[in-house]
């Protein structure tokens, strides 16, 4: 009876292991299916009420992306670099752009490889290579480094932070940034090896260390997806000057509401 019972629980254990492996392996390649949206549409028909022209970026690897540019004056402006998060178009970034028109930037958002139509397929290093071509285009048309704010908006606080490295750019904008997407993935699977399994890692919170010009971040304590706790610590490790923009009741998608107006404002004119 008591060798039954062993062989059964036996058997009741490889079940488990070979359940966990095929797990394993099913998250090792589905993960970027998991970690990047294109096809997410939180778009509510926004009408966008500012000036852009859409233009086409190359990268080095032969991808075209689309972006959204509005230049007012590339001389006298700042020019504010926004790459956004790992879901949906451009359309759901309006109600943030049209907030732009009365700050007096110039700005140029883009949509990554695999999003808004663009060809390709998402991935880390695809995302730096298309954030690096985006900067590297609004040089040659005059805009200058010290002028360029780079702005990231969740996953996209990972390609602003790792472009800001040793750079001389005006400043730096993270929205509901996190420390590394190692640490965000094991929130939501605790029981998984994913720093082992991880493809794309996002080391903020050592890139962070990097950024030597004014920094300014931006997160709510109710974010269900990106804990606070991560946006407190980039705050923490960032360098001086630092900046940040903390609330009570924002959740993942910030509130673009008048008390956040105003802390851009403010951090955009403090570097003039």
């Amino acid at each position: 009876m008591l060798k039954k019972f062993r062989n059964i629980l036996l058997l009741f254990l490889q079940i488990i292991i070979f359940v966990y492996i095929l797990i394993l392996i099913f998250l090792y390649f589905y993960q970027r299916n998991l970690m990047y949206h294109p096809n997410e549409n939180n778009y509510s028909d926004d009408q966008i009420t500012v000036n852009i022209k859409k233009v086409k970026i190359n990268t080095s690897d032969n991808i075209e992306l689309l972006g959204w540019y509005h230049e007012k004056d590339l001389k006298k402006h700042k020019t504010v670099v926004f790459f956004h998060g790992n879901a949906g178009s451009l359309e759901n970034r309006i109600h943030k752009l049209n907030h732009f028109q009365a700050m007096n930037v110039n700005f140029l958002i883009i949509a990554w490889r695999g999003f808004s139509g663009n060809k390709g397929k998402p991935s880390e290093k695809g995302l730096y290579e298309d954030g690096r071509s985006a900067i590297n285009w609004l040089l040659d048309k005059g805009a200058e480094e010290k002028n360029i704010v780079i702005y990231g908006e969740s996953l996209g606080t990972g390609v602003a932070t790792h472009l800001s490295q040793n750079k001389n750019f005006a400043g730096l904008i993270l929205e509901t940034p996190f420390t590394s997407m190692i640490d965000a993935a094991k929130i939501f699977y605790p029981y998984i090896p994913v720093g082992l399994l991880l493809k794309d890692k996002f080391e903020n919170k050592n890139k962070i260390k990097n950024v030597t010009f004014p920094v300014l971040i931006m997160h709510g304590e109710m974010d269900q997806i990106v804990p606070f706790f991560m946006g407190k610590k980039m705050y923490e490790i960032a360098n001086e000057p630092k900046y940040s923009y903390f609330t009570k009741h924002d959740n993942h998608m910030m509130e673009y509401d008048e008390n956040l107006i105003k802390a851009l404002n403010s951090f955009l004119k403090s570097l003039n």
